[in-house]
């Protein structure tokens, strides 16, 4: 995976700065996206590992599956990363970007595993709260129940987890006392 990404991150990089130059960061997050669940498909990527098709082959193909949903530069960028040999790092290269566009946007999502279903006030709440905290506008993508957690939270943003569940403090607590 560490490969993957090291291969997608110059790639993120200058769609990112090209999208920010025209102001389309939106139009271009969404567009890597829809590509890179394409790419994603298991049926679809094995059509595309077919040793027969060509670089630009593949390119058509997937710039056919996006159908109208890709604009002129977008469809460039996806025949040059084709040309590449590189579709497969597509997936990381729209994750590469998304983290490019958040911190641009000074920006996060935050998936939240919770003991209990979380009511909308407590949703917002808790959206708040960590806004302040890490000085980000915090959107929650997800909230997940998890029982085994007994009560509390555990959220996720990035490479960034806060523990606050009760398994978690209690687990501390165990290795504390076993050390």
């Amino acid at each position: 995976m560490a490969e993957l990404t090291t291969v997608a991150r110059p790639y993120a990089k200058a769609a990112f700065e090209f999208a920010r130059e025209k102001g389309a960061l939106a139009v271009w997050s969404d567009a890597l996206a829809l590509v890179a669940a394409l790419i994603s498909n298991d049926d679809f990527a094995g059509y595309l590992a077919r040793p027969e098709l060509t670089a630009a082959e593949q390119a058509d193909a997937v710039l056919k599956a996006a159908g109208d949903k890709l604009n002129a530069d977008v469809s460039n960028f996806i025949i040059t990363v084709a040309d590449n040999k590189r579709l497969d790092a597509l997936p990381a290269i729209s994750a590469l970007f998304d983290a490019f566009k958040a911190e641009q946007e000074q920006s996060a999502e935050v998936v939240v595993t919770s003991a209990y279903a979380l009511d909308a006030a407590q949703k917002q709440s808790l959206a708040t709260t960590l806004t302040e905290k890490l000085g980000r506008k915090v959107a929650i993508e997800a909230v997940n129940v998890d029982k085994s957690l007994i009560g509390g939270v555990v959220i996720r943003s990035g490479d960034l987890v806060i523990d606050a569940s009760v398994r978690g403090k209690l687990d501390k607590l165990a290795a504390a006392l076993n050390s």
